[in-house]
Parts: structure tokens; sequence; C-alpha cells
């Protein structure tokens, strides 16, 4: 019996092939920098305060990022864990941080005189990070791309911005230019990150299909996120069992963890990526002081992997080039905790039993990592596990920990219980209070790895 592969099926079976390593990697870092790092009130600045590119042009001319040096960056990723890295190389307000010959509005025609993304990619390269762009599909600087009357656009309010549609063919061969660009003079790219579809600009308004077969075409491999379709289109997104060929590798959701992961229309998982700001801001705010703990972003990357999800999360550099020092402790916490408790996150996914009260696991094989959050009284509880953990230790360190039935809990339940030290009825403080990582190995499960 022949069988036929039906063209979504194998848009969705290649899928599956390229997500694999980033599947198994689960936490990157996204890096928002540019023009707006100067003014330091956030990438949407231009927009936001509806400011002229003659007023914006001030930053152009002022920008000189001399502390710049993005191997101090890459190590901070990997310090802290992170397997891949994405770089804001063109945000919306068409400033490139490479060397465009598309365009005269780029960073080697400014005081840098650098072509920084190159210096991004060899950097971050030395480290052993895969690496990552990001690509703003609307342009505030171009003259061809709508902005009277747009909703988002700094001019939309000015008549004198009024455009020809016809010309827009002209903004989209210029940005398929750029990719081409990115795609073919800064060798291998592991991602590439578009962003975004509103409104009417969606799907093929980008001519989107000529643009995915460009990229394929270049660079095969390649993950590409879901933000040419727009979270609002229907028929073939990445959400449908028919996805488009521009439908996108995986899903980005924005300062929000999906409460049951992401899964398509039969309910089947769908490879996702929580992209989360450490402070509230994407690119450097100066005023903006209300960073995220280690604590809280530790549990939430676990969430994430326990939804079968990834993590990218953002720093913003200054004017300067450097990383804020209160992103960089944070990332210091954050990378000690990796350091011992890893193995509970790359290559893990959601596990086969329900969250748990006081915490949650992650699964890899026959390994299930219990994260505990919260302190117990007495042994930890593990519903429905009775006669199924072969062995239990503290993932941090190794050492072995008590599996056993207290007295106390046997005329409520047949669980199996877990403790740190005996007497096993005893209440014992959690060894790392950030996120205890137990891990079972169970008993005659398959090898899901």
């Amino acid at each position: 019996m022949t069988t036929t592969t039906t063209p979504s099926n194998q848009v969705i079976q290649d899928r599956n092939q390229r997500v694999q390593w980033f599947q198994n990697d689960r936490f990157g870092m996204f890096i928002h920098w540019g023009l707006y790092s100067i003014p330091a009130r956030g990438e949407w600045l231009r927009s936001s305060e509806q400011m002229s590119i003659e007023d914006y042009q001030t930053y152009f001319d002022e920008f000189d990022p001399v502390d710049y040096n993005p191997r101090e960056w890459a190590k901070a990723a990997k310090k802290a864990g992170m397997k891949y890295a994405v770089l804001t190389a063109k945000h919306h307000d068409g400033f490139c941080l490479f060397d465009s010959k598309l365009t005269n509005y780029k960073s080697t025609n400014t005081k840098a005189g650098r072509d920084l993304v190159q210096e991004f990619l060899e950097a971050f390269r030395e480290e052993g990070l895969k690496v990552g762009l990001y690509f703003s599909l609307i342009d505030w600087h171009h003259e061809d791309y709508p902005a009277y009357g747009d909703r988002i656009h700094p001019m939309r309010g000015n008549e004198s911005f009024k455009r020809d549609p016809k010309n827009f063919d002209r903004y989209l061969d210029y940005m398929h230019g750029q990719v081409h660009e990115l795609l073919t003079g800064y060798g291998k790219l592991d991602i590439m990150w578009f962003d975004f579809s509103y409104d009417t600009m969606r799907g093929e308004v980008w001519r989107a299909t000529e643009l995915m077969k460009m990229i394929r075409e270049l660079q095969p491999h390649i993950l590409i996120d879901n933000r040419l379709e727009g979270s609002g289109e229907s028929g073939g997104s990445i959400y449908t069992s028919d996805p488009s060929i521009y439908s996108g590798d995986f899903a980005s959701p924005e300062q929000i963890i999906p409460p049951h992961g992401v899964v398509d229309e039969t309910g089947a998982p769908i490879p996702w990526e929580a992209c989360i700001t450490l402070n509230n801001n994407w690119g450097y705010a100066a005023a903006d002081r209300n960073y995220k703990s280690s604590t809280t972003i530790i549990r939430k990357l676990v969430e994430c992997v326990s939804k079968n999800g990834n993590m990218l999360l953002n720093v913003g550099p200054d004017a300067k080039g450097v990383i804020p020092k209160e992103s960089l402790d944070v990332l210091e916490e954050i990378g000690d905790w990796m350091s011992k408790n890893s193995d509970s996150i790359y290559g893990c996914a959601a596990a086969d039993y329900p969250k748990p009260e006081w915490g949650r696991y992650t699964q890899k094989g026959n390994k299930l990592y219990a994260h505990v959050f919260e302190e117990s009284i007495g042994p930890i509880n593990l519903i429905g596990m009775a006669d199924k953990v072969k062995k239990a230790r503290l993932l941090a360190d190794g050492y072995e920990l008590f599996l056993s039935r207290p007295w106390s809990a046997a005329e409520f339940t047949e669980d199996a219980f877990v403790n740190f030290a005996r007497p096993e009825h005893f209440t014992y403080p959690l060894p790392d209070k950030r996120n205890t990582v137990i891990e079972l190995e169970l008993i005659d499960e398959p090898d899901r790895s």
C-alpha cells in the first residue's frame, strides 16, 4: 500500500525536523538595541510620541556605542544557561544594525562605523550559541511604507504623509532585499524572528509565500516565527492542521505564558516560545526599574518547559552598548541555578503526570523532574506515583532522597512521598528556595528522549 503525504502534512513534518534543536535547548536571549537606546524611553518611542524623522535624526547623529562588546553579552548569556540569542537587526524605526546596501540608515553610517550585527554573530558563535536575527516587517523610515491613516505609524495623523498604495511594492522589494542580504551575507543563521503583522497588514500583504520560498531556498534549516501570518489569521495558520508555507515553525506568545501551552485545532502540541522582558520594556528604558526576580524567571522558565515551550528572555543594552547591571545580576542568579539543575530544562518537555500542588514537573525519558516551589509540612506528596518511582535524588548534587509513606499519611492515601532527611515525617527546609529540583527515576517507563 502506498501512502501519499499531503502538502500540509509535509509542512508539519518539515517543521518538526527543524525545531528539534530548539525544543532541546529551551532557553534563549532576546536583545532589543538601537537608536531608541539613547532617549531610553522604549523602542516604540517614535510611534508613542509621534516623533518626526527630523526629530528622531538626532539619535542617528549621536549613536556611538563605545562600550559595545558582544563577547561580554555572549559570555553572560552562556553563563545564564542560554543556548541561543536573537538580536534586533532592524526594528520598526527602520534603523539597521547591519551594513545593508539598500539604505544609508544603518550603523556603518553613524559614529560607530561598524557592522554591529556581524560582530554579534561572531561573538555568540564563538561561545557555541546558536544565533538569530529579529527583523521588522514594518518600517517607519521608508518613504513607501503606509503612514497617514495607519494605526501605529508615527505620522499617522499627518495628511502630508499620504502615500500612493501603488508604491507599496517598492517597499516590499526593499524589505525582501534586506532579508536576502541577511541570509546571504552573514553565514548560517538559526532563527529569523519577524515582527509583526497587524490589522490588514498580514500574510500575503507582505508577499509572504514569495518571501518564505526565498528563505527556504537560501537557508532551509532556519526557524521562522509565526508573525508573518498575524495572530488573528485563521485559514492556514500555525494553529490549524493545514498550516501554510509562511505559518512559521513556532508560535510566539508575548509577555504571557499560555495557560495550557500551545496546541493546534486538533489538540496536537505546537512548538512555541514565550518572549519575556526582564523589566517592563524591550528597549533600554532608564526609568524602568521594575525588574523581575531571578526566582520568578527560573520558575517561569520551568513553566514554559512543563508546557512544551521555550523562553526567550530579553535584555535592553543602553546607548553605550552595555547591558544594565540589574539585568546581569538576574542572569547571573539564573546561571547559578542552571549550573546545577539544567538537566531538568534541556531536552525536557511536558510530563506524563498532572501538575502537582507544590510546583511543576518536567520530563525526559524515564526521568521525571519535580520542581518544588512551595515548602511542605512533612514529606512531599507525589500524587499518583505509588510504586512508580525507583530512585529519588536531589538534582543539584545527586544525593539520595528518601522515598516512603509515613505512618501519618497511611490512613489518607497510598501515594508515594519523598523527603530530604529522616525521620521522613518531619518537616525540612527546601535546599533551594528558588526551585528545588528532585530527579525521580521512574520504573518501567519508556525512554522518550
